[in-house]
């Protein structure tokens, strides 16, 4: 009978480890799958998704970068990223030096951080061209450590200009330095930050404005207007309350409106009707007057108010996400706080239609781009993270496209979170949001709000040779994993993520 028992007992032992083998094996296989290596390509990671077209001359390799361990030979094969460039026997218009530096710095108010400067102050000094200008921006890395870059965000920059570490160039190190060339060849308002290691250095202060005018304009009064918080402290132009700007009766006033946050910020005026002249630095076809209705702008993105000051000399008050905000008028102005009005202008319907460049019903490639939510490992560490078509970073697809395509997108969000959506390189064109079409002006972005449960289809001309990112621009949910690439044919880079130079875009 003794004997029968420890047999039993080791036959229950047994079943016991299998049982825990049965169930541990799978879990440890996942998280080794899930490690990513010191250095790899982004060429390299995920699997290629052609959008129904030709598949070209160039392979991907796929795959995910876990089962890669860095570049995989693309290097020398079609038209490296450095080589596409700004005219490099062109005289800079505009040439400015920005030197950045991990500092203490104060805000006008007084307050005092612990953060990142561009030329000792944050946000960097506002860079200012007119359409057509050749821009180029020096930046030298004095101290901040894991190296820094600038991304120009909304402004279709050649690939190499692009800023992102680890994919269009290597992080600029300590004593470094690197330069910027590109041809501002759209008026309007946009912004630029550090793409390497984002989700830190642009909270931390690495941002600025940019805005680019018409060679030729109607007489306009033009007012930056950047929000940006500080450790929970929230700034217009790095000044804490109102930002007081002197508008005499009868000015025509443009408003620039940054949102350099994660998430999105309503906008609305009190003392005026205001028309929404343009978003995301391209104008809107026949906008209207409007009276008590918000703008939402998205996380990234940007929106232009034009009021006409009121003849009788009375203040307006642009509210920027809250209470504080721009008060147009005297010196002497005082403008009170009015509530936030309970409807939101719909940019789907805002304008008048106008005819578009191509034909987005007969599109090249057809791109999905769902995002989700599920339990499972990331670089080894368990958690629910974000998908991209069901599958976790960096198994995601890469977009491939080739130049001259026209390139339609469904983006949908069934995460349980909004996500401002960011494609650089380009701007498209939302043609319907959860299957109504657009009837409004052309309604271009280079960030999109996508709320849960929406869908929206988008378009656009693969226009732009390049690889280039396509990722959520509330960055900390960026490198939580919902970030993808956009791949021309042909086209490779020879940088890395890690690496010598230790570049970590997000």
């Amino acid at each position: 009978m003794h004997r029968i028992s420890r047999s039993g007992g080791r036959v229950r032992l047994a079943v016991a480890c299998a049982a825990t083998m049965a169930v541990l094996g799978p879990l440890i296989w996942f998280w080794q799958d899930s490690l990513l290596p010191e250095t790899y390509s982004v060429m390299d990671m995920g699997f290629a998704d052609y959008g129904g077209g030709r598949r070209g001359a160039m392979e991907h390799s796929g795959g995910g970068a876990s089962a890669h361990g860095g570049h995989a030979g693309h290097a020398g094969a079609g038209r490296d990223v450095t080589r596409l460039i700004a005219d490099p026997d062109r005289r800079a218009d505009v040439a400015v030096t920005m030197v950045a530096r991990k500092q203490r710095f104060q805000l006008p108010s007084g307050r005092a951080f612990d953060g990142y400067t561009l030329n000792g102050q944050s946000p960097g000094p506002v860079i200012k061209a007119t359409k057509g200008q050749l821009v180029q921006v020096r930046l030298i890395n004095e101290s901040v450590p894991g190296g820094v870059t600038l991304h120009w965000h909304g402004v279709d920059v050649p690939n190499t200009a692009d800023g992102v570490a680890g994919v269009t160039q290597d992080a600029v190190g300590i004593g470094k330095e690197f330069t910027y060339r590109f041809v501002a060849d759209q008026a309007g308002t946009f912004w630029y930050h550090s793409h390497q290691m984002s989700h830190e250095q642009v909270r931390g202060g690495l941002l600025g404005a940019l805005v680019v005018t018409p060679a030729a304009q109607e007489k306009t009064a033009d007012v930056v207007a950047l929000v940006h918080l500080y450790k929970g402290v929230r700034t217009v132009n790095g000044r804490e309350g109102d930002v007081p700007v002197q508008a005499p009766p009868g000015t025509r006033v443009r408003v620039r409106v940054i949102n350099t946050e994660y998430g999105l910020m309503p906008v609305w005026v009190g003392g005026a009707p205001y028309r929404l002249a343009a978003v995301d630095g391209t104008e809107i076809n026949g906008a209207a007057p409007v009276r008590d209705k918000a703008v939402a702008v998205v996380a990234g993105g940007r929106a232009d108010l034009e009021v006409i000051m009121p003849r009788d000399g009375s203040p307006v008050r642009i509210h920027l996400g809250g209470p504080a905000g721009v008060v147009l008028g005297s010196a002497s102005s005082t403008a009170p706080p009015v509530p936030r009005p309970a409807a939101t202008l719909d940019l789907l319907t805002y304008g008048t239609p106008a005819r578009l460049a191509f034909d987005p019903g007969k599109p090249d490639r057809r791109f999905a781009y769902d995002m989700g939510r599920r339990p499972g490992f990331l670089d080894g560490v368990p958690g629910l993270w974000w998908t991209i078509n069901g599958h976790l970073y960096p198994d995601v697809p890469m977009f491939h496209v080739a130049e001259g395509d026209v390139v339609r997108m469904r983006i949908s969000n069934d995460s349980g979170e909004t996500h401002p959506m960011h494609l650089h390189g380009h701007h498209a064109v939302v043609l319907s949001r959860d299957g109504v079409p657009a009837t409004g002006s052309p309604w271009w972005v280079d960030s999109l709000e996508v709320g849960v449960g929406e869908s929206y289809e988008i378009a656009f001309v693969a226009d732009n040779p390049g690889v280039w990112m396509d990722h959520c621009h509330n960055l900390p949910h960026a490198s939580e994993g919902l970030t993808a690439h956009l791949m021309y044919e042909g086209v490779t880079t020879p940088f890395t993520v890690g690496g010598p130079a230790a570049n970590e875009p997000e």
